[in-house]
This record gives C-alpha cells, structure tokens and sequence, in this order.
C-alpha cells in the first residue's frame, strides 16, 4: 500500500515521503491518525507542490535551527527535585521538567522533542538530545541537585 506521510513517522520516513506499507499498517494506524493520505496521482502532485513551498520555507528556518543549537550546546540546566534517603529521588525527572527549565531560560522547546538517555532517579549529571530539524540533535547537560527544604 502506497501512502503519503503527512508527518515525521519515526523508524518509516518523514512528512511528504511516499512511503510502501504493508496495508493493516496503513488502514489501521497511520491514515485513521491523520499521518498519512493514500497516494493517488492528486495527492502526489499536491505534495510536490507543498514540498517546494516548504523546502524555500526550510532554508530560513536551518539558520535559526543552527543558532538554537549552538546555544543549546553551551546550555547547562539545574533541576532541584525532592530526595529521601540515599539521596534518591522522589519519582524521576522527565522531559517535561527539561523543558520547563529551558523555558526559564526563554528557550521555548516542545516536550516531545526532548530525550533523556536513561531515567534520572539519583542526583548527578545526565544529557537530554533536543531533536530539532533532521539530524540536528544538540545536547544539553541537565544537573539533578538536592532542594533547599
């Protein structure tokens, strides 16, 4: 089955790619959740002419990308959390308190985008990768420290 990625699909392509997909897949997932159209010769000249007007807009878009990486290459973020005994957290830290320290720093960045390496439940120093635009992937060092109670 042939289809039309309206969106990033992660592991399968990204929007406007015309994608082969086994037909479950398709009719099941990605056309029911809106990330997909079938590729019927409409479609595929409508994409073509949204891909070129969204390519010129791209180009603009890669500078502020490169800037906002190298920014977030030199970012360094501390996130106080609550800890018990062992010096072990209260849950864990996730994404969404990544994202809201950058946004202290007016560094608006979407939740989905960040990943941490691996589950912050101590306190130390870890990485999160901001997934921005194709294989710009800046890092940011996210210290864990002890609350002031």
């Amino acid at each position: 089955m042939k289809l039309i990625l309206k969106e990033d699909v992660e592991k399968l392509g990204s929007a406007g790619d015309l994608v082969d997909v086994k037909p479950g897949y398709g009719r099941n997932y990605l056309i029911p959740q809106a990330k997909a159209v079938l590729a019927t010769e409409g479609a595929i000249k409508q994409y073509e002419n949204l891909k070129r007007e969204a390519e010129l807009r791209a180009e603009l878009t890669v500078e502020a990308a490169k800037e906002l990486a190298t920014q977030l290459n030199a970012t360094s973020l501390t996130i106080p959390v609550k800890v018990g005994e062992d010096d072990k957290i209260h849950g864990t830290v996730t994404n969404i308190q990544v994202a809201e320290a950058l946004e202290q720093r007016d560094i608006i960045i979407d939740r989905r985008k960040i990943t941490i390496d691996q589950d912050i439940k101590t306190l130390g120093e870890y990485t999160a990768t901001i997934n921005l635009m194709g294989e710009l992937n800046p890092q940011v060092k996210v210290w864990v420290v002890k609350e002031d109670e």
